[in-house]
């Protein structure tokens, strides 16, 4: 096994923690703590030792891990497993003094497939140490997941589809067969359910209580009664550098070590402020009710979970009892000036604020209406700004990972999160995609007390709220970050959706004039949207005359050098061959060892030493992440965010040339992908490129954010005359998914690889090495296991009537499941509806042009239905507008494919 290293410790010092971990092994009873019912926080008692060493801190060890909850001990767990057994746990309190072990208990598996593989994992985890003779209190009891509206049917039959090829039981039942399940259910108002068998209940406090057993006897040490007060590094005078943690100071003294963790729950985000510098942990609590029952008569073990997402409400049995709780549509954020040192005196159960919860599930199960009730449990828990988990290693401090925001059940997540940050851990990296759970998916403002406790009253109900794809923006927490032109959009209509926290509009309301109310998006809508009209205008105008696109949330990065060190830097980096002209423009990969994508850019060069570098919204920590970690203090290169210098407006459209030469002196035909620095208008210093994202032809202009404002203004006023347009994110989408343009974070990811979307002539293997050579060279020679598709649909789907598909879609190839679609739009060109999405042999083969294009039946299931789908590797063969007029145009086949 390859581990990344290990602190020097000596043979003497390592004994002394084994022994010290072996005195920690046993455990004495735990018992139930009994409160005043005028407190709403119930808690079972903290682990009692036998022997306890909470006043005895090893000076060094190899991992330290903050925080003693469920998912703390699971890290300590796996990294013991695999024989990692120098690993110290710290708890401010007693171990499982804090919230997570509390929970519902319930472990659901019908969640989207990059939560399931963790739940999964998290439910195999217990019940291999439940049939090894631990008591979880493991019951695989199942769920019913029910709908009382057309939409939620809708929603919950689409995650039916693509979650049956993963092989999880799930069957959509009527209102009579879910009766049969539950007889204390009344179904009179139900459309219908899904039935998950597999679905199960545990006792948290026991799991927590195991896995803290089951590390110490593997070799971790606990600690008690012991804050961590400081995380110190190795803070270098090279700022380009990532400094790494080098020890622990804690109220019991200091702890040396090569890894931390930060697993603390609700004191995360606080703990991450006591490093230099400080680790970005945006988390904030709620309070999370609980209402359970006196034992009764009708409360079977055996009544599956229910979940009643429409009432924001769900039900559990165990141990005689009711259990109701809930996700509320407006949450009560915990805590608001800090976490108390008696935090659970503070606690009190809110009845007004619970009622609807509790009327909903007297409602769903008319028993309990008849029900004595214990005092209303308030049990808070951890809610991150999108209701993710986050993990991973920190940006800002190298060694340093975070396991935390668990959104209301640490428990169905607690296995897979332990596994995957101890795999992180050993190993540097993770197999699998993590990217919806990545902590560099976050920017400072997201970390801001205000900003949390704002998102924390919305983010919790989400969990059961129908999100509408692309419709379904979050309504707290906004205009924060704001294009200069922002006002200018808004007046004209603009409907803005938010990424990174950045107001970008989607599309632009055709019905709104100039002085009414902002324009809102409308109800949201599984079929075809009622603004479509809206973006086909936005369409036609980038296809026929001229549209504006504010791409100002770009990441936009400067990456300079002394020498000329920075080519050699960003060659190593990228994939594709960076090395060209002052003014030079090149699209790249930059790979990492398994020739997935870290980051898809366009890079700039600006002068011999320095280049500038535009990357996706959602990149702008973690590409900043990425690079730093590259740079050796040889390298003498620097890498500077300057994302909010600069604005970004891409003007497309065949009439785009002539509009612009209007207010500008220089000559706008290039040459190849080149970059130009003029005046447009009276604003100097405007980086132009002839380089669109959108496939259609047209600039790309890199403005000083000072001059925006009056650009953007110049650019409406001329181009009245020529149909201009303003041109949403939507639109956007609709350009590029026609045109089989792959995109960050849909398509392409960390497992990705050129050569399996085609990509496969920007990779020049013929380049000094850079990261990922070898893997790609391999998968050139060797062949892919999947490859990026363009379907459209036939004409069997009607867009005026039928579900749409929105991405996620099961793909079927003569009846066998071969992957999933990705990205879709409607392609007003083709006047059909278009999917892009991987395709596998479904024997596991090598996949190869014949078998997507010969003798192949695809069909595409949208919430059941499957439907008729052409399929292609290349562009569709439609008209290209030029800045010269029309030509045929029909791409050529690219990347190995072609020449296989």
């Amino acid at each position: 096994m390859h581990h990344r290293g290990f602190v020097g410790i000596t043979s003497a010092g390592r004994k002394v923690l084994q022994i010290n971990a072996a005195c920690c092994r046993e455990f004495g009873s735990c018992q139930l703590s009994r409160i005043s019912s005028s407190r709403a926080f119930r808690l079972k008692s903290p682990f009692i030792f036998s022997k306890r060493y909470s006043s005895y801190l090893p000076s060094q060890a190899q991992v330290v891990v903050c925080g003693a909850g469920v998912v703390g001990n699971s890290i300590a767990y796996h990294l013991t497993r695999e024989g990692w057994t120098d690993v110290v746990l710290l708890d401010q309190s007693k171990i499982g003094s804090g919230t997570s072990h509390n929970g519902s208990g319930v472990l659901g598996l019908f969640k989207p497939s990059s939560e399931r593989q963790i739940v999964t994992y998290s439910v195999n985890l217990i019940k291999a140490l439940q049939e090894e003779g631990h008591n979880l209190g493991l019951k695989q009891c199942g769920s019913l997941n029910l709908a009382r509206t057309r939409d939620r049917a809708i929603a919950l039959k689409r995650r039916v589809a693509y979650t049956k090829p993963s092989g999880l039981e799930c069957e959509w039942l009527d209102r009579h067969e879910i009766k049969r399940l539950h007889p204390h259910l009344f179904t009179g108002d139900l459309e219908g359910g899904v039935w998950i068998p597999a679905d199960a209940v545990a006792d948290p406090y026991t799991v927590c209580a195991t896995l803290a057993s089951l590390a110490q006897s593997q070799g971790a040490v606990y600690v008690e009664d012991c804050t961590v007060e400081r995380i110190v590094t190795d803070e270098v005078l090279h700022s380009q550098i990532v400094p790494k943690v080098t020890h622990i100071i804690t109220s019991l003294g200091t702890i040396h070590c090569e890894y931390f963790v930060n697993a603390s729950g609700m004191w995360a985000r606080t703990l991450g402020e006591r490093s230099s510098p400080k680790v970005r942990v945006p988390v904030f609590p709620a309070e999370h009710f609980y209402l359970y029952t006196k034992p009764m008569a009708e409360a079977s073990d055996d009544h599956p979970v229910v979940r009643d997402y429409d009432s924001h409400m769900f039900c559990v049995t165990r141990n005689k009892q009711f259990m109701v709780g809930g996700f509320e549509p407006h949450a009560k954020p915990a805590f608001g000036d800090g976490i108390p040192q008696e935090w659970k005196n503070t606690l009190t159960g809110d009845e007004e604020q619970f009622k609807p919860i509790r009327l909903a599930g007297e409602h769903r199960l008319p028993v309990l209406r008849e029900a004595e009730y214990q005092p209303l449990v308030n049990s808070p828990d951890t809610f991150t700004p999108d209701g993710k988990w986050i993990l991973g290693e920190a940006p800002e401090i190298d060694n340093y990972f975070v396991a935390v925001g668990m959104n209301g059940n640490s428990l169905q997540g607690c296995g897979g999160v332990g596994q995957a940050i101890a795999e992180w851990i050993m190993y540097g990296s993770l197999a699998k995609e993590m990217l919806a759970f990545d902590i560099r998916r976050f920017i400072d403002l997201h970390n801001n007390r205000r900003y949390l406790k704002e998102r924390t009253r919305e983010v919790v109900g989400r969990h059961y709220e129908i999100l509408y794809p692309s419709q379904c923006e979050y309504r707290l927490a906004r205009k924060l970050r704001c294009s200069p032109i922002y006002s200018e959009q808004e007046a004209r209509g603009a409907v803005f959706g938010t990424r990174m926290g950045f107001e970008r509009p989607l599309y632009f309301d055709i019905t709104h004039n100039r002085g009414d109310p902002p324009a809102q998006m409308p109800k949201g809508s599984f079929h075809k949207p009622s603004f479509m009209e809206c973006v086909k205008e936005e369409y036609q105008a980038c296809r026929e005359g001229v549209g504006v696109i504010d791409l100002s949330s770009f990441t936009k990065i400067e990456v300079t050098s002394a020498g000329n060190q920075v080519v050699e830097f960003l060659q190593k980096l990228c994939s594709n061959d960076v090395n060209m002209p002052v003014g030079g423009v090149v699209h790249s990969g930059m790979q990492n060892e398994r020739g997935g994508y870290e980051n898809d850019c366009l890079l700039i060069r600006r002068t011999d030493n320095s280049y500038l570098m535009l990357a996706p919204t959602t990149q702008q920590t973690r590409v900043m992440d990425y690079m730093r970690r590259q740079i050796t203090p040889e390298a003498c290169v620097s890498v500077a965010d300057v994302t909010s210098k600069y604005s970004v407006l891409s003007v497309v459209g065949p009439k785009s040339r002539e509009m612009l030469s209007l207010i500008c002196n220089t000559d706008l035909i290039f040459y190849e992908h080149m970059a130009k620095e003029i005046n447009i208008a009276y604003a100097s210093g405007v980086l132009v490129l002839s380089f669109t994202h959108t496939g259609e032809p047209g600039y790309t202009l890199i403005i000083p954010a000072e001059y925006t404002l009056h650009i953007y203004r110049q650019l409406m006023k001329i181009g009245h005359d020529y149909g201009i347009r303003n041109v949403g994110m939507l639109t956007m989408r609709t350009l590029r998914v026609e045109k089989f343009i792959p995109f960050w974070a849909e398509e392409l990811d960390s497992t990705t690889t050129p050569y399996e979307v085609g990509r496969g002539y920007k990779v020049k293997l013929n380049k000094e090495y850079f990261i990922g050579k070898f893997a790609l060279m391999r998968q050139s020679s060797q062949g892919l296991k999947r490859r990026l598709v363009h379907f459209v649909l036939e004409d069997t789907f009607d867009a005026d009537v039928d579900i749409w598909p929105w991405g996620g879609e099961p793909i079927y190839r003569n009846n066998h499941y071969v992957g999933n679609t990705t990205s879709s739009a409607f392609g007003f060109t083709l006047n059909q509806m278009v999917c892009l999405g991987f395709v596998r042999h479904h024997q596991g083969e090598n996949i190869t042009p014949d078998y997507i294009l010969q003798n192949a039946n695809f069909e595409i299931d949208i919430a059941g239905k499957r439907v008729a789908a052409r399929a292609s590797l290349q562009p569709p063969k439609m008209p290209k507008v030029k800045m010269d007029g029309f030509a045929s145009y029909r791409p050529k086949v690219r990347g190995i494919l072609a020449h296989k």
